[in-house]
């Protein structure tokens, strides 16, 4: 049988995203803050706009060089317009789900919300600063947190100089909240 007929893969038949937004409750939104809403548009417009095309392009012209069967460019462009794919819908999906929560506008207040940067002291009195946002936002690094992580949990709808329970794998700590900001 002829290689034109047949059906390229690449052992992952996974393309299928689920209904539900990995690693949120069931039916709870996918809140988010402006800066992370733009910055997964600004990457799905980025790969539909500039990378998809210039793959496309690619592997256009590699397969006008004959035999697909052993053209790298080929095999690995066609790969990666399947990667590319995948991630189209997949920020397509988040996007379209998504609940934009802009923290600025938020009437001020000292009790934690999503999108308020808290600064909050454990027992031995560490001080740690958490910006608690949208599960696709996170970055450690940055000190975000999802506001469905067990710090977020224990710090939401608490005030400024509340003392509150975090539970973690040592067992619950009390944690007492310093600051609350909406920058």
């Amino acid at each position: 049988m002829s290689k034109a007929f047949t059906k390229e893969s690449d052992g992952d038949d996974d393309d299928d995203l689920p209904d539900e937004i990995v690693g949120l409750p069931a039916g709870a939104k996918n809140y988010m803050t402006p800066q992370g809403f733009e910055r997964m548009r600004e990457e799905l417009m980025t790969l539909m706009r500039k990378e998809r095309p210039e793959v496309v392009q690619v592997v256009s012209w590699a397969a006008a060089n004959g035999d697909r069967s052993e053209n790298g460019d080929y095999l690995y462009g066609k790969k990666r317009l399947r990667e590319i794919d995948r991630r189209i819908r997949f920020l397509s999906k988040r996007l379209e789900r998504s609940e934009v929560v802009d923290p600025a506008k938020r009437p001020p207040t000292k009790q934690v919300f999503f999108g308020a940067t808290v600064t909050w002291a454990n027992e031995k009195d560490e001080e740690r600063t958490v910006k608690i946002v949208g599960v696709d936002e996170v970055d450690l690094t940055k000190g975000h947190v999802s506001w469905i992580s067990p710090i977020a949990r224990a710090l939401m709808r608490a005030f400024e100089g509340d003392v509150v329970k975090m539970r973690t794998p040592a067992g619950e700590e009390e944690i007492e909240i310093v600051k609350v900001d909406y920058v």
